[in-house]
């Protein structure tokens, strides 16, 4: 989300991120979650809740709980959330190896972070 251009893998999951990022205030509560989420919800690799690349799903939000200091099922607003991120992952140049073998890895090693 923090490098997040309205580029995707889809039209439908363009649409969805935008107006995710929008909704989603400082104050807004968010509850952490491992694996597939609302993030996912328009996501054509979401099938009904399972994804099609789960393994790797599942370390990059493990890696940023625990880089973080944050669980899976915990609750937050999303500025903190989105703080600690900033902190102790992406100002520390941590994010290469959470999700450097992403797909959209070369979108985001040039873009700056919408939290920094």
């Amino acid at each position: 989300m923090a490098y997040f251009v309205g580029r995707g893998y889809s039209d439908g999951f363009t649409a969805h991120m935008a107006a995710l990022l929008e909704a989603l205030g400082p104050d807004t509560p968010v509850r952490l979650t491992v694996g597939t989420d609302a993030v996912c919800a328009a996501c054509p690799n979401d099938l009904g809740g399972v994804c099609r690349t789960a393994d790797r799903v599942v370390g990059y939000d493990r890696a940023v709980l625990d880089l973080c200091g944050l669980e899976d099922g915990e609750t937050l607003a999303f500025g903190r959330f989105t703080a600690l991120v900033q902190n102790r992952v992406l100002a520390l140049g941590l994010r290469p190896g959470v999700c450097g073998n992403c797909q959209w890895n070369a979108i985001c090693s040039v873009q700056p972070s919408r939290w920094g």
